[in-house]
């Protein structure tokens, strides 16, 4: 059965959007000439385990008028540009995404998500989108919480956790750019 795996930029403080809603403090981007190897290798292997992106209304708005333009990010933009995309929102009609094939609205991302699980396929990629991340764990359908944390902290701003929750650790990895990767499974 495929998993749904949320992932997360976020500070060593737990901050995954700023108060304005920005990520400045991301770094260790995994298209960069420069970029550690090792790095952009796990970053590039995630991508090519997912077959399926899904987005909240909020980031879909943000990126659907950079990432189908954004040729610079090279194999790593190219791939995800491609992916099967679901758009989780009340109120869009439709969710194009440049010259690729436009997302899927949904108005049940549980529902959604369900039925996805259910079919033959790689994984599913839940893509920043807090707010959705918050209502899909509240309906247990998320399996694996991968966060990127940059060495960088906010004190204010959108907490990736905010209740309670139980997490079992399946990877740890530091690399040399200052970012940790942290795979968690979903205690269910």
């Amino acid at each position: 059965m495929r998993k749904l795996i949320v992932q997360q930029w976020i500070t060593v403080d737990n901050i995954a959007a700023e108060e304005d809603g920005g990520l400045s403090f991301v770094s260790g981007e995994p298209f960069s000439e420069t970029t550690n190897p090792a790095f952009k290798e796990t970053v590039m292997g995630f991508v090519d385990a997912v077959d399926t992106l899904i987005l909240g209304a909020n980031t879909y708005a943000q990126t659907k008028g950079y990432w189908p333009y954004a040729k610079e990010q090279g194999e790593y933009g190219e791939k995800l540009n491609n992916l099967t995309k679901y758009v989780a929102s009340s109120k869009l009609e439709d969710a194009p995404w440049g010259d690729f094939p436009a997302a899927t609205v949904t108005r049940d991302p549980a529902a959604t998500v369900r039925s996805l699980k259910e079919q033959d396929g790689k994984d599913i990629w839940l893509w920043g989108s807090l707010t959705l991340m918050h209502s899909l764990m509240a309906e247990g359908v998320v399996d694996e919480i991968t966060l990127l944390v940059c060495p960088a902290s906010r004190g204010t701003g959108r907490r990736v956790f905010e209740d309670r929750q139980d997490l079992q650790l399946i990877e740890a990895t530091g690399f040399e750019n200052g970012v940790t990767l942290l795979r968690y499974a979903v205690k269910k």
